[in-house]
């Protein structure tokens, strides 16, 4: 689609509705000329030229891509009207919008009925669960493995909660015998399961969790943020084990973040609960909103108030064009996997470089070739600044710390000689790279041979 040729529908279709309403004559304060903004804007414009080309399938480091066409066009159209999801008032077009999206995602990971909306990031979603783990259960703890992401031993000092980090097994997955002696204790209402974890990409035994939970008489909350749109694929039994994700629509709560895998702009983020009931744990009032529809209005079931109802729009526009299937969305996730399964296998062959674990979604782990610890991670850390300072042929890496004992359990004969060692990270979360991962396994070998 051209983007150009749609951003300028966009600016149209808003002064054309807006004329139906009488003309008005902007205020002087709010005047600056063509001339003033060209400065300003050539100031700006020189600015973001300090960045990353998160387009580009050389740039293979962090989790961040842009937004597809279709979600640009309906933030920026919706963005013009400025709509607030707070309320129904406040964003009448766009809260029907989040109401449909909502009931997509719900349908992705399998829950029938539930209550839910969009969240500002993924951080939030998981606030928002935590908070109603912790009003069910009040008095107990929320348990997570060390391994998932920092947000929850964060989220647990915020809500004054007890937090529980729980042991990993050998592939980085929260250990079972660990969840079924916290439990045993009595002092956790709540465990946290992670589909996958933001450093390896791993995917927690969900459906053996959900067991021990409801054995012991607590809730599961699934922190789907990162890999949550995987769903698709795993419902499906698509390439990867299907277990875990037809689990979660028997788990009480989910965060999702379409801001990632999602191809939405930052930030949207979503917490989903099984239970409609869970809406209670967050009603308020408020003295001059909440008067327009005698529906349940969002901001009535969450922790946020303002909320970008533009966030809705563009959701919502970009589901319109691919939707939550295998043959949709599934499509895009199924080659970020081929992708990242290629490159592992062309690592297990390298001579330079390292696979430091089996992908089992969508990112690579990897480290130049060492004897000792100490010589893995002073490499890790050279290529990945020596592919950024490459400028004819960049590449863009990210690096992994992990501690002595995780690295030795996957790589015994390298000799411990400190308590950690970066690993390079690379998340292929774009389509491209599929196409592109043998020249950028080329490029990074031969950095790695100069480093």
């Amino acid at each position: 689609m051209d983007l150009r040729y749609w951003l300028t529908r966009a600016a149209d279709f808003a002064a054309s509705w807006a004329e139906q309403f009488g003309p008005v004559q902007p205020h002087a304060s709010h005047h600056v000329s063509d001339d003033q903004f060209g400065v300003a804007f050539e100031q700006f414009a020189k600015r973001l030229e300090h960045n990353y080309p998160f387009f580009h399938p050389r740039y293979a480091g962090q989790m961040v891509k842009p937004p597809h066409p279709a979600a640009i066009v309906g933030y920026l159209t919706a963005m013009q009207f400025n709509p607030n999801n707070h309320a129904q008032e406040g964003g009448p077009a766009t809260t029907e919008m989040e109401r449909e999206c909502v009931r997509a995602l719900a349908e992705m990971v399998g829950f029938g009925p539930h209550i839910g909306h969009l969240t500002t990031s993924g951080t939030m979603a998981n606030l928002e669960a935590l908070y109603v783990a912790r009003q069910l259960h009040p008095g107990k703890g929320i348990a997570f493995s060390s391994e998932c992401h920092y947000t929850h031993e964060r989220m647990c000092h915020v809500l004054g909660i007890q937090g529980h980090r729980l042991a990993v097994d050998a592939l980085g997955r929260v250990d079972l015998d660990a969840v079924d002696h916290i439990l045993h204790t009595g002092r956790v209402g709540t465990i946290v399961a992670t589909t996958g974890t933001t450093g390896l990409g791993v995917v927690d035994q969900v459906h053996e969790i959900v067991a021990l939970a409801r054995k012991y008489g607590a809730r599961v909350h699934v922190d789907a943020a990162y890999g949550g749109f995987y769903s698709i694929l795993g419902r499906a039994a698509m390439g990867i084990d299907p277990r875990p994700w037809r689990a979660i629509a028997s788990c009480d709560s989910v965060a999702v973040d379409p801001h990632k895998h999602g191809l939405q702009p930052y930030g949207c983020g979503a917490v989903l609960f099984a239970d409609p009931r869970a809406g209670k744990h967050l009603s308020h009032d408020s003295p001059y909103t909440y008067f327009t529809d005698s529906q349940l209005h969002l901001g009535e079931i969450s922790l946020e108030c303002s909320r970008a109802g533009a966030a809705a729009a563009a959701l919502w526009l970009t589901l319109q064009l691919l939707p939550l299937t295998p043959s949709g969305f599934g499509q895009i996730l199924a080659a970020n996997r081929r992708a990242a399964i290629a490159w592992a296998s062309l690592l297990e062959a390298s001579d330079e470089l390292v696979l430091y674990q089996e992908p089992e979604l969508d990112i690579v782990t990897y480290f130049p070739s060492g004897t000792h610890m100490s010589t893995v991670d002073a490499r890790s850390d050279a290529l990945l600044r020596a592919g950024m300072a490459a400028e004819d042929d960049p590449v863009y890496l990210s690096l992994l710390r992990t501690d002595a004992s995780a690295f030795r359990r996957r790589h015994p004969l390298v000799t411990q000689d400190t308590d950690s060692a970066r690993v390079v990270r690379s998340v292929l979360m774009k389509p491209e790279t599929e196409a592109y991962v043998g020249t950028l396994h080329a490029r990074v070998e031969e950095l790695a041979a100069r480093v």
